[in-house]
């Protein structure tokens, strides 16, 4: 990459370059695609799902989750407050975050401000407490979940929302953890030793969770062996990042979603890099900052949240979620 093009990643602006590595990368993004800009002027979007065609996102720090109609230029307040309370000092981000669907199309939310994860019902006001607490201590910042076929959600709860993350005097549980709520509201333990952990996705055949672990000096994507009983043990390295902060991109691994292939789409210093189902790097869509991504239109859309702004990229794969 030459200098200036190096110079304007790191300023976080959106040059339309598609950084190809693999040979691999020609079968899922073509050599004429582009990012598309859909929408802007947020502070901070996140957590982006496609639902009943319309893609729902959330401005954190805003305190507002936004639903985005296809063709139109600007996107609606579709919640506010979204994080569950009104905004005050102690919460420096006290809005939703990650998004996620149920079985039955519901709308699963993250909240920062309420610190919990909540299932929106289908008369679209009525909320209902998933998971607040463990073992009697509330949550800290519910981040990012995923809901698996079993019914069970498994979510991170990191403390990003605190105005003084892991140090605030709010914080009761010490650890950031996560989660899996069985389908009768017991929430159990997944793990507690990573420092900083973010997104989540399940592979196709659901025996694998991925997790990405945001920590701005060791950026990475762990991945989880799933026992039958939808728990695990250690996991293993699956993604290390800290080869693209060295080039100077700014970011961390976020948020990121699986086409039907189990090829990893996930947001990285500098962008959304493109893994192989083995971790290979493939490519990456160098936007600068990134937060989290979606499968949206018939399924091979990508819809990205960078920033103050949501792109879109047109792929020759489909989400996990669109599979037939």
């Amino acid at each position: 990459m030459s200098t200036s093009a190096s110079r304007q990643h790191r300023e976080g602006s959106a040059p339309d370059f598609i950084e190809r590595l693999d040979p691999g990368l020609d079968l899922l993004l073509a050599s004429d695609a582009r990012v598309e800009k859909v929408c802007e002027g947020f502070t901070w979007c996140e957590g982006p799902v496609w639902k009943d065609g319309f893609l729902f996102f959330s401005d954190v720090p805003a305190n507002i989750l936004y639903r985005w109609t296809p063709g139109s230029a600007h996107a609606e307040v579709f919640l506010e407050p979204s994080g569950g309370i009104a905004s005050n000092p102690d919460f420096r981000e006290p809005g939703s975050n990650g998004l996620a669907l149920d079985a039955e199309g519901r709308l699963l939310i993250c909240q920062h401000g309420a610190r919990r994860v909540v299932r929106l019902e289908k008369d679209g006001h009525t909320q209902t407490v998933l998971a607040d607490r463990f073992e009697g201590r509330r949550l800290n910042n519910p981040n990012d979940l995923i809901c698996h076929s079993s019914g069970a959600v498994y979510f991170t709860d990191p403390s990003y929302g605190f105005a003084e993350k892991d140090a605030s005097p709010l914080k009761e549980i010490p650890w950031n953890g996560v989660y899996r709520v069985r389908p009768g509201g017991i929430a159990d333990l997944f793990t507690k030793d990573l420092p900083f952990p973010n997104g989540l996705a399940l592979s196709p055949d659901e025996q694998i969770l991925y997790v990405a672990v945001s920590d701005a000096a060791l950026p990475r994507i762990m991945a989880f062996d799933l026992n039958p009983d939808g728990l695990s043990g250690s996991g293993r390295l699956f993604f290390d990042a800290v080869p693209l902060l060295r080039r100077g991109f700014q970011g961390t691994c976020d948020g990121f979603k699986i086409d039907i292939h189990g090829n990893i789409f996930t947001t990285v210093p500098g962008g959304v890099a493109v893994l192989s189902p083995q971790g290979k790097h493939l490519g990456t869509v160098l936007l600068g900052v990134t937060s989290n991504c979606a499968w949206g239109d018939d399924g091979s859309a990508l819809y990205i949240t960078a920033t103050d702004r949501v792109c879109r990229i047109q792929t020759n794969t489909r989400g996990a979620s669109f599979r037939s």
